[in-house]
């Protein structure tokens, strides 16, 4: 008859539950696992196929029953780690928004917004393409993949233990933040560009012609002047979309790195 000890029971839920936890919290943050439009049962279960791929190569765990109040620090601490990892790469996506926010401020299409589910906002046209463009190339280069790759090497990286992580990683996160506004706007330069020399252009024309109404003209000259330049950068996206996944992922490393307060060897980054 095979009799089981409650210390084993214990160590078995816990083999399981707190990585789990991390590996929730990364899929409910990230933008294409986290997406509303996947179902909870999806996330449930991958959640479970993933940390039962990775709970055997996963360091000693701390002997701490995972019901007591230690082990719900643990817990907690490990869905904070998961969630920071995601959302440092949701960062990624929110640049790329606001590129197209700002591009369609400037040609005039500011009025043109939809309802986003999974900010449950406004976003603007411009921004759900360039949103949709981000996506498709997420899957085409197969960052989901190295994401998984960089959770599974979180747990070397910061193992599981009943040790508060250090105050690095919240930092790194804050820091991290920052890139949304420098990358959007330096995605979205070429379109101000291109509609500043437009407007420059026009207002010229209407100190040489009074009498050509600037907002009959001006709206739809720059509005075709912005799609225009949509369409010619459009291939050229492609390389600073994988650049900033890269440092998004990078970004996400970092914080177990941080709160490890050592720094292993990195995987090979995104072709």
């Amino acid at each position: 008859m095979i009799t089981l000890t409650s210390g084993e029971l214990n160590a078995w839920m816990a083999a399981l539950l707190w990585p789990l936890t991390r590996i929730l919290g990364l899929i409910t943050a990230s933008p294409l696992f986290g997406n509303n439009a996947v179902p909870i049962s999806f996330k449930v279960a991958l959640g479970l196929l993933l940390a039962t791929i990775m709970a055997p190569g996963i360091p000693a765990l701390p002997a701490i029953d995972p019901m007591s109040l230690g082990g719900l620090l643990i817990l907690v601490q490990e869905l904070l780690i998961g969630v920071a990892m995601g959302f440092a790469m949701r960062i990624v996506f929110a640049a790329i928004e606001f590129a197209g926010e700002v591009a369609s401020m400037t040609m005039g299409l500011g009025f043109a917004t939809f309802f986003d589910p999974n900010s449950a906002g406004r976003s603007s046209a411009v921004g759900q393409l360039l949103a949709l463009v981000a996506t498709m190339a997420f899957l085409a280069v197969n960052a989901h993949l190295v994401l998984i790759s960089a959770l599974a090497e979180s747990f070397v990286t910061l193992p599981i233990s009943a040790t508060p992580m250090s105050l690095g990683a919240p930092l790194e996160m804050v820091k991290w933040g920052g890139r949304i506004f420098s990358a959007g706007l330096q995605l979205s330069l070429p379109i101000i560009a291109a509609l500043l020399i437009t407007n420059v252009a026009l207002g010229i024309l209407t100190r040489a012609a009074p009498q050509l109404n600037l907002f009959g003209i001006g709206f739809p000259i720059t509005l075709g002047v912005g799609f225009l330049t949509i369409s010619l950068i459009m291939p050229y996206l492609g390389t600073p979309i994988v650049n900033l996944f890269n440092q998004g992922i990078e970004a996400g490393r970092s914080i177990p790195r941080a709160g490890a307060a050592r720094t292993p060897p990195t995987a090979a980054p995104l072709p």
